[in-house]
């Protein structure tokens, strides 16, 4: 049961974990660092996309290393280089300095992707299973995230919650040191081994890829703001920071039954069309977000959850459809960085709407970004017979 194969998808799926449960600390305590440092939106933003972009413009050149270096050696450097991160937002005195410490985690945690994801797309069998549970362990990251740091800002120091995933990336960074064999990444059972890359089909996913990362940037930076100025229903009975944590918390948490109906559809049914389906249940549920308020907006957040990252594993195993193995760590890289780096660019642009307006109008604006997502995905159909 616990075969080779088993504990790297552990080791990968806890990185998955950690990455982006680090991302999510900034994001919750948004309005904790707005009362602090006295900051407006616009600017909290910046800094909120300052790592998001950077998240997403490592992924390509990291993609290229994976050919030369390799996953393991990148997943190292993700791990060593995320707990230098940690400590530099830690001992950071002023928003400037908390930037450029969001923007070394940020760069770090790019390499993650491209290296976790080729390495299991090298290993697994049953690929949208094995991303079901990597995604499952991702969702579990932006759960905890949220709800470790809004429990450390309110009890303790916000920087109590970084302290804490540092001490989780050096434990995965000895356990990567001695699992995770050389020979074991380039091994057997490659996905597609014969395949050739389509210029024309990976566009059209490139375009999915950008509509999905740039909602995903607006919504999970700005949720949990949401959430902290409710004021009614279930929302009265905690504070600020709490609220912002603990009902993001559920959101993510949903997003596990997503992934695992990603999983199990992805394996069963075509991933194309699959991935058109989520993209437009995802529109509706967006824009609702903005027009609800107390139990209907927590209601309507948690399906978004659901329909959401249900997405993960079926998107993320059609690109190793539609990639070549040699292709395949680039293509990843590229992916990632569409997502997370033009996605990244979301929180200041959203910043600036909720300075301007309010919160609640990014979601509105958030679904009409999806909408250019769901024509590529349905062009994307009809290409399988090779023209349009």
């Amino acid at each position: 049961m616990f075969d080779n194969k088993n504990i790297i998808l552990a080791i990968v799926s806890l990185s998955h974990l950690v990455v982006h449960a680090q991302m999510m600390v900034f994001p919750t305590l948004i309005l904790v660092f707005s009362s602090e440092y006295n900051l407006g939106m616009d600017v909290l933003g910046l800094m909120a996309a300052t790592g998001t972009f950077m998240f997403g413009l490592g992924a390509i050149p990291a993609g290229i290393l994976e050919k030369k270096l390799g996953s393991k050696a990148l997943l190292l450097i993700y791990q060593i280089g995320s707990t230098i991160a940690g400590l530099i937002i830690i001992l950071s005195n002023s928003p400037f300095q908390i930037t450029i410490g969001l923007g070394v985690l940020g760069i770090s945690s790019s390499i993650y992707h491209p290296a976790g994801l080729t390495l299991l797309s090298h290993k697994l069998d049953r690929l949208s299973r094995g991303l079901a549970i990597h995604g499952i362990a991702g969702s579990f990251g932006l759960a905890l995230g949220p709800l470790i740091a809004s429990l450390a800002s309110e009890y303790g120091s916000w920087r109590i919650s970084y302290l804490i995933w540092i001490s989780v990336q050096i434990i995965l960074t000895f356990a990567s040191l001695h699992y995770i064999k050389i020979k074991e990444v380039k091994g057997d059972n490659l996905v597609n081994n014969s395949k050739r890359t389509s210029r024309v089909e990976m566009t059209l996913y490139y375009v999915t890829t950008i509509s999905l990362g740039f909602a995903f940037g607006g919504f999970t930076t700005y949720m949990p703001s949401l959430f902290g100025m409710q004021n009614d229903g279930i929302f009265k009975l905690f504070s600020i920071t709490l609220k912002a944590g603990i009902f993001t918390t559920m959101v993510f948490l949903s997003g596990i039954i997503g992934q695992a109906m990603g999983g199990y559809l992805g394996d069963r049914f075509d991933r194309r069309s699959l991935l058109c389906i989520i993209i437009a249940l995802n529109i509706p549920l967006m824009a609702l977000m903005g027009h609800t308020s107390s139990w209907q907006l927590l209601f309507s957040s948690i399906l978004l959850g659901v329909a959401y990252f249900s997405n993960q594993p079926v998107s993320n195993a059609l690109l190793a459809d539609l990639t070549s193995k040699e292709d395949r760590g680039i293509g990843y890289g590229v992916s990632f960085f569409l997502s997370f780096g033009i996605g990244g660019l979301a929180p200041a642009v959203s910043g600036v709407i909720a300075e301007a307006y309010t919160i609640e109008m990014i979601f509105p604006f958030l679904s009409i970004c999806l909408v250019p997502g769901l024509i590529a995905g349905l062009l994307l159909v009809r290409y399988q017979g090779g023209k349009l």
